[in-house]
């Protein structure tokens, strides 16, 4: 059996609540044995750039990354947001280092082509450089790892964090036995959106496409999903979606949604 290894997302919402993301680091601080967070961005580069004068364009809860507001998320994404993580697991005793894709060329990644919308200066993950993640946690570091990735052409580019923790994961399963978690501030993935109670404990791929068909799973939840079981046919040995406060019940089989294939 290979050296267990834990992948955890924190989400943009948890981020942007003071309380909520010290409980949080506090959490993952304490998990034992060797470990990697992806952040996401939260809604810092929105207040930013508008301070700056910057438009916010969306699309379907999709961020426009033009090249002004590529100058924010690189400053506010590899930058404030990331460097006050590391500050603060620092504090809790977390030898963490903060990284973007780019550094060490970590995480590669080509600029998405336009189709039917151009999201400019957006990444789409074509490599994981796994031996320079191994270099950084055999020197007993922590990896943070901030939403930009680089390109061959020297771009720094946008891209999803719930996909880089997919594509971190499935890297490192390679080495390790990898538990993929995505944390945020649901209890995980609800049969009633409207019911914070209704947590699905576990979740097969065909239970999901039952629960995708009567519209119970929708909207954001769907590429969350399809990244998680994306990463089992890969190689990952478990995911799990769970309330930030729930961290550490999540690492041991006990909060959460658990998505996993039937043997």
């Amino acid at each position: 059996m290979s050296q267990p290894l834990y992948v955890v997302k924190i989400g943009g919402n948890v981020i942007d609540n003071p309380e909520a993301c010290s409980r949080f680091l506090n959490a993952f601080a304490k998990l034992s044995g060797i470990k990697i967070l992806v952040h996401g961005g939260g809604k810092v580069a929105t207040q930013i750039a508008a301070r700056l004068q910057i438009e916010t364009q969306m699309v379907d809860g999709r961020r426009i990354t033009d090249k002004p507001m590529l100058d924010v998320v690189t400053m506010v994404y590899g930058g404030l947001v990331n460097k006050n993580l590391v500050a603060s697991l620092q504090a809790v005793g977390c030898n963490a280092i903060g990284l973007t894709g780019a550094d060490g060329g970590i995480i590669r990644s080509v600029k998405r082509p336009v189709k039917t919308i151009d999201y400019g200066f957006v990444g789409d993950i074509e490599e994981v450089n796994a031996a320079q993640v191994n270099a950084l946690l055999n020197s007993n570091l922590v990896p943070v790892i901030a939403p930009l990735t680089y390109s061959n052409d020297g771009l720094l580019l946008n891209t999803n964090a719930d996909t880089m923790a997919s594509a971190m994961a499935v890297a490192m399963a390679k080495s390790y036995d990898v538990n993929l978690i995505y944390c945020f501030e649901k209890k995980g993935v609800l049969s009633d959106p409207e019911d914070d109670d209704s947590v699905i404990r576990s979740l097969t791929p065909s239970e999901y496409a039952g629960h995708k068909e009567s519209g119970a799973i929708n909207k954001g939840m769907i590429p969350k999903l399809d990244n998680a079981f994306a990463a089992l046919q890969e190689g990952v040995k478990k995911v799990t979606i769970c309330h930030a406060d729930e961290l550490g019940e999540a690492a041991v089989g006990e909060a959460g949604t658990v998505i996993f294939f039937y043997k």
